[in-house]
């Protein structure tokens, strides 16, 4: 850890006290409005079926399922492609499906359903029908189910979209790294780019930056022509064996980064570090930058490029 000016202004004069400042001023939570659901995420995957869904209207309530589910397939084949968008899936919006037929006998080959395209065969028909029926999607369409699909398929996408709120809060910490980036850099010669690969940051600057994996990019780069500085971003609101990984992986970033008129900043944050405090300040100790969102918003960044 380097103690730079603004640094030793706060009244912060050793590896120690930086540290436990930085520790105990970590977030709890960084929840934007957007945390919640994407709602035009939700609406807009639920338009690209809707015409679909409102055919599938006809079958609810119907009491010759079977007859009435085969006949409307036959009439409207691609229909069919809208089936997994009534099941409660992973999030990868999966088209085909490998299914267990029978667990006493895993030697056999598993029943494959691929609605990816539409059901224009008797057997493909078939398959979609015993698709609805063993899911359960069946109950969907019985007196007492459901009395749209539409609105439906709404709520099956909002539950989909609530499964990435972990992933939103890595999306946050970028947001709000970008934000105060842009306004830091507004008024000055310093520019910054998010996602900057080597190339790009070489086409732009003429820095070469080695790299320790082929896909390496950076979150972002800043620079004013002279320095060089790469920051890596990221948010964690609980624990795991991940972070002890992260915080080795930015040791050794931080070695290789080691060049004249190059700096790494690894801005991190989140009550998950509470739980993996040792390797934290193991690699506080290690890396010359790492800081966390408040100690961003005090301005520390203007003494690297002096």
């Amino acid at each position: 850890m380097k103690i730079t000016p603004k640094i030793s202004k706060s009244g912060i004069s050793s590896y120690e006290q930086g540290f436990e400042d930085f520790y105990r001023t970590l977030r709890p939570s960084l929840k934007l409005w957007d945390f919640f659901v994407n709602w035009d995420k939700v609406f807009r995957n639920t338009k690209q079926i809707e015409i679909y869904l409102n055919i599938w209207n006809y079958l609810l309530g119907k009491p010759n399922f079977d007859a009435e589910f085969k006949s409307l397939l036959k009439q409207h084949p691609e229909i069919v492609k809208a089936i997994p968008s009534l099941i409660v899936r992973d999030g990868s919006a999966s088209q085909t499906f490998h299914i267990i037929e029978d667990i006493s006998d895993l030697t056999q080959p598993d029943n494959l359903f691929d609605f990816s395209k539409p059901a224009k065969t008797e057997a493909d028909i078939e398959k979609a029908l015993a698709f609805v029926r063993n899911t359960g999607l069946v109950k969907l369409f019985s007196k007492d189910g459901v009395k749209n699909l539409v609105d439906y398929a709404i709520g099956v996408e909002a539950g989909l979209d609530s499964n990435g709120r972990k992933n939103r809060s890595g999306t946050s910490m970028e947001s709000v790294v970008e934000a105060y980036l842009s306004d830091f850099t507004k008024n000055s010669k310093l520019k910054f780019i998010p996602q900057a690969t080597p190339k790009k940051i070489k086409e732009l600057w003429g820095f070469n930056v080695p790299v320790d994996k082929s896909s390496r990019s950076f979150d972002f780069a800043i620079s004013n022509g002279i320095q060089l500085v790469l920051m890596e971003v990221n948010f964690y609101g609980g624990g795991g064996s991940k972070l002890k990984a992260t915080a080795g992986e930015y040791k050794g970033l931080h070695d290789l980064l080691n060049l004249p008129n190059v700096k790494f900043v690894w801005i991190t944050d989140g009550e998950g570090w509470t739980t993996t405090k040792l390797p934290l300040k193991s690699a506080y100790e290690h890396i010359d930058y790492v800081w966390n969102l408040n100690w961003l918003s005090r301005g520390y960044l203007e003494d690297l490029f002096k």
